[in-house]
């Protein structure tokens, strides 16, 4: 019996990732797609047309897509859209600078909705991904990180959606990991994608900020003054308070 069940784990497993790759290839078939799609570049603006990997890079793709951006508006758009997504799905690092590229291209309200979309939609892709093979990959590589949130987790049932809003708007566990592990510590989709949706807006609010300025910036950490560091943390008290007070609201409602 137990012979038979690790035989179906295994094929599972295998099941898990071919899904996987199918998922990546399609994926990455969708971003080349939007790439090629993009009009005939110059010869030196080829090379800035890449992901950012640092302030200099996000700069020089900022400055490009900029001067496309009148005539070929919903490329600019749709790349963007579509680049941010695949980073949040497989858990790429760069997507800080996607945000302040957002910033920097289009209106505010625009921009914040932007990346709140992408950062839920990418996000939640990556948790039914995890659901499928992340499994084993957490408890092998971060076993006690993902033994300690479990219990956690579990701690926050009751209030998993304001807990969730509280890991998205502080650096205490970084998105990646929260992607990957929730599903496997037992995090609920609901909670999760309005958690995600609603929790990223005040990081993405400074990060977006800093893109109107983006070519006085730096580094990325410039972003985070010490009034964008207090304002976070103003938001993260907020996420809380209703967790910390529910059993005085509750007796004043009853």
């Amino acid at each position: 019996m137990l012979k038979v069940k690790g035989v179906e784990n295994e094929i599972s497993t295998k099941q898990g990732f071919l899904s996987l790759l199918t998922i990546f290839l399609l994926s990455s078939t969708a971003l080349f797609y939007v790439y090629t799609s993009f009009p005939e570049l110059k010869e030196d603006e080829k090379a800035h047309l890449k992901l950012p990997l640092d302030i200099q890079d996000a700069k020089n793709l900022g400055k490009l897509l900029e001067s496309y951006k009148n005539m070929y508006y919903f490329q600019v758009l749709t790349g963007l859209f579509t680049t941010y997504i695949f980073l949040q799905t497989f858990a790429i690092p760069g997507s800080i600078f996607l945000s302040i590229l957002s910033g920097y291209l289009f209106p505010f309200p625009l921009a914040l909705g932007l990346v709140c979309t992408c950062s839920a939609i990418g996000a939640s892709l990556c948790y039914l991904l995890s659901s499928l093979v992340g499994k084993k990959i957490v408890l092998r590589y971060f076993p006690d990180k993902a033994k300690s949130w479990a219990e956690a987790v579990k701690k926050h049932k009751s209030n998993l959606l304001h807990y969730m809003l509280f890991l998205r708007i502080t650096p205490l566990l970084p998105n990646w990991f929260i992607n990957l592990a929730s599903p496997v510590v037992g995090v609920p989709m609901k909670p999760f994608v309005i958690g995600t949706f609603l929790g990223v807006a005040p990081p993405s609010f400074v990060a977006i900020q800093a893109g109107q300025t983006l070519n006085n910036l730096t580094s990325s950490s410039d972003a985070f003054s010490w009034n964008n560091i207090i304002l976070l943390c103003a938001f993260a008290i907020i996420s809380i308070v209703p967790v910390a007070f529910k059993k005085q609201i509750n007796q004043k409602f009853e």
